[in-house]
């Protein structure tokens, strides 16, 4: 039997939309939001060269710019002000949430409710300036300049202008997060991917040119991404029920009778996190040697950085092994933080619920993690399948844009499933929110 949230969700229509006011403008702010973000791509920093520019993004496509380009919306392509976009913040959250199970005092302020959280997320801003600031001053160092600007200033003013993007866009996604609808940087994400979806895939066609194997060759791949995203969806909403019985409980006179609700896990409980934190800690030491290795090639002397870069480059070897491996570290270590058994087992037996055929306790939390280890194998086997297979296939076949990729695709659709999601919670508590009040009313009139 469906429950009334559920109920409630099917009866939705665009008139509970045209009533939910709170709900209408909250999604005009994130458009708004978004707006402002992709006019900021194309804002380029202060004192570049262009033509020099585009001669490098020329000789260096479908390498790491192109790959960083893909998550920038385009920014890197163009070098705007928002070129780093929101990787360093991400490389931030990755090591707070690391150093947070190693380090007693991190673990904490974890357990201290919002005011430690609050106290998290300063460090993690802090954590964020610092990546940009040496991210930027790598990507500073290996970029053309007008001749009429000397080097340190050139220098000076992409650092400060870079990671003012950086922290923008932080402060963005902070905004939408708590004032607008979905999560703030997963959103931003979005919205660089879906902008430049549509003119990676008319350069695809437009490349392959009309003959009869080439338009083949494109709607095969076309087929493919749209493959790719029915597999997501799937598996995105598949889960693992648990079966929990509450027993009869007497409250003052009143006998409450027994209940048996489910616990559901999701086949991928990690979600799009895994291929984003891994994406991000391959650009942060790839996108600095790609550009001193630049320099020192301009020089004569290639030397280890160009080696560092060659090896972290997509499509080779090296990138796709090192891709594979922090897919799946992360999908386990995220679901760690995300689900913890232990926690969840006790708060069972606080409330009197129990697994049938296990008992409550530290039993219950091994049922738990067995179950839930299980389904993050089958997890972390269905992102690496999803990141890495378009991967494979550009290295054999370049022409392939990086927007159809595994990872782009699978933030698109993941992001998309969660907001939709949110704007349904919202409809549903607007709708429970008027039942009440025509309720009181109608008390009042009695």
């Amino acid at each position: 039997m469906a429950s009334a949230s559920e109920q409630l969700a099917k009866n939705m229509n665009l008139g509970a939309f045209g009533k939910a006011k709170e709900l209408q403008q909250r999604i005009l702010f994130t458009l708004g939001i978004l707006i402002c973000y992709r006019l900021g791509t194309y804002l380029p920093i202060p004192g570049l060269d262009p033509q020099a520019f585009a001669q490098i993004w020329q000789n260096q496509q479908g390498g790491i710019l192109e790959n960083m380009n893909v998550f920038a919306g385009g920014a890197v392509e163009r070098m705007g002000i928002f070129a780093l976009n929101v990787m360093p913040y991400i490389s931030a959250s990755i090591i707070m949430q690391l150093m947070t199970t190693a380090s007693p005092t991190l673990e904490r302020l974890k357990k201290e409710g919002e005011t430690g959280r609050q106290q998290i997320n300063q460090y993690t801003r802090y954590l964020t300036v610092l990546f940009a600031l040496v991210q930027s001053f790598g990507i500073a160092q290996g970029l053309p300049h007008q001749d009429h600007i000397p080097q340190w200033y050139f220098t000076l003013s992409t650092v400060v202008t870079m990671t003012g993007g950086t922290l923008l866009l932080m402060w963005m996604g902070e905004q939408i997060t708590a004032r607008g609808v979905g999560n703030g940087i997963s959103l931003i994400i979005f919205a660089g991917i879906v902008a430049e979806l549509p003119r990676a895939v008319f350069n695809l066609i437009s490349n392959q040119g009309y003959s009869e194997g080439q338009i083949v060759f494109v709607g095969g791949i076309l087929l493919m991404a749209i493959a790719l995203i029915v597999f997501i969806v799937f598996v995105e909403r598949s889960q693992r029920r648990i079966l929990i019985q509450y027993p009869k409980r007497q409250q003052g006179n009143k006998m409450t009778q027994g209940q048996t609700s489910f616990l559901p896990l999701k086949l991928n409980t990690s979600g799009v996190i895994p291929p984003i934190f891994a994406s991000s800690l391959l650009l942060l030491p790839a996108t600095v040697a790609n550009f001193a290795a630049g320099n020192a090639a301009d020089g004569g002397s290639v030397g280890i950085l160009g080696t560092v870069a060659a090896f972290l480059g997509p499509g080779q070897p090296g990138f796709i092994i090192l891709y594979a491996v922090l897919i799946i570290f992360f999908c386990f270590f995220y679901t760690s933080i995300v689900f913890n058994p232990e926690e969840t087992a006790d708060n069972l037996r606080k409330y009197g619920g129990f697994v049938p055929g296990i008992r409550p306790g530290k039993r219950t939390a091994e049922y738990f993690d067995y179950v839930l280890s299980r389904l993050t194998v089958i997890g972390a086997a269905y992102l690496t399948f999803i990141c890495l297979m378009p991967e494979i296939l550009r290295a054999q076949i370049p022409t392939i844009p990086f927007y159809l990729g595994g990872t782009s695709l699978l933030i698109v659709v993941s992001v998309t499933m969660d907001t939709v999601t949110q704007i349904q919670s919202h409809l549903v508590a607007h709708q429970y929110e008027g039942m009440i009040k025509k309720s009181r009313l109608g008390g009042k009139k009695s």
